[in-house]
């Protein structure tokens, strides 16, 4: 059973590298900073418009970052307040599914039938308990490192970005950002560059993409991003991470249907956030289906088979 369990995985990760190469192509892939594409920004822009929300664009209490990554070599970005660091709730949590992610590739951390539930728990049910046990085992200075490492820079000394400075239970925070004093935070750009270097295989490894691939998806909390894309497309497949508290919500999440594949990312500070974002997405989706060449998923697949990776 074992030597088949071994030949399945193989034929998996085959299958994902038949359709990427491997993370040795990774100079292939561009930069997000040189994906800006003018016609989704102005569409963007319009939706926001149109959705009466430019006001808190302009005050910084809304910033969204969209890619088009249909083709994973030629991705299409917009956003506004893309590096506007904000509190983000449960979904730094992503940070943390990394750091054990790359502890286990690095053998210090067993990912075992009980760590995976934890990492399930954590990511689809926003399970605080065990986003807080995961982060003392994955250590909070190692996770802080990793993100800031060479290899990453989800974190950036002159901007910020994503950060984890203290557990999900009560109690003093580790280290709050350098930058902004934040505990939980994110920046709508950084949590793009997550999810797009996920998406073409580039966290840790291929096998770790595949593993962290199917955490992030069937979402368990039918709300924000969730439940606006499934009021249009209930058949839309989703990989997400959202956040809460107070006034803030977070939302993110890889989105694919009808051949087309993007990245959304959204972060609020109001207290109608969740209903915001419902409508943002729905928005955002037209923008990615009026592309007028698009090219059929089908071609440009990332995603291979992960079903027998987690039983």
């Amino acid at each position: 059973m074992g030597m088949l369990r071994s030949l399945k995985l193989s034929l998996i990760l085959g299958v994902a590298m038949v359709f990427l190469g491997t993370a040795a192509a990774a100079s292939e892939f561009p930069t997000l900073d040189s994906a800006n594409d003018r016609g989704l920004q102005v569409a963007m822009d319009m939706s926001l418009q149109k959705l009466r929300l430019d006001r808190a664009v302009a005050e910084k209490r809304l910033a969204v970052s969209l890619v088009d990554i249909t083709d994973p070599y030629h991705p299409r970005m917009a956003e506004v307040n893309g590096n506007v660091m904000m509190y983000a709730a449960s979904l730094p949590k992503i940070a943390i599914l990394l750091g054990a992610i790359h502890k286990a590739h690095e053998g210090l951390l067993t990912l075992d039938v009980e760590m995976r539930s934890k990492l399930i728990n954590m990511i689809r049910h926003s399970s605080n308990s065990d986003a807080s046990e995961v982060l003392s085992i994955v250590g909070e200075e190692y996770l802080a490192e990793l993100l800031q490492s060479e290899d990453y820079e989800f974190y950036k000394p002159d901007q910020g970005g994503l950060w984890v400075g203290k557990s999900y239970a009560k109690g003093p925070s580790w280290k709050r950002d350098p930058l902004f004093n934040i505990s939980h935070g994110a920046s709508s750009h950084e949590v793009s560059r997550f999810y797009y270097m996920l998406a073409t295989n580039r966290l840790v490894s291929p096998q770790s993409c595949t593993i962290m691939t199917e955490i992030l998806s069937k979402p368990a909390i039918n709300h924000k991003f969730v439940s606006g894309i499934r009021s249009v497309h209930p058949d839309a497949r989703i990989f997400r991470k959202s956040g809460t508290w107070r006034t803030y919500h977070s939302d993110s999440a890889i989105i694919q249907r009808d051949g087309r594949k993007y990245i959304i990312v959204a972060l609020v500070n109001d207290p109608d956030g969740s209903k915001w974002l419902e409508k943002i997405v729905i928005e955002m989706d037209k923008i990615i289906l009026a592309n007028d060449s698009p090219e059929r998923f089908a071609h440009h697949a990332v995603f291979a088979p992960t079903e027998l990776l987690l039983h």
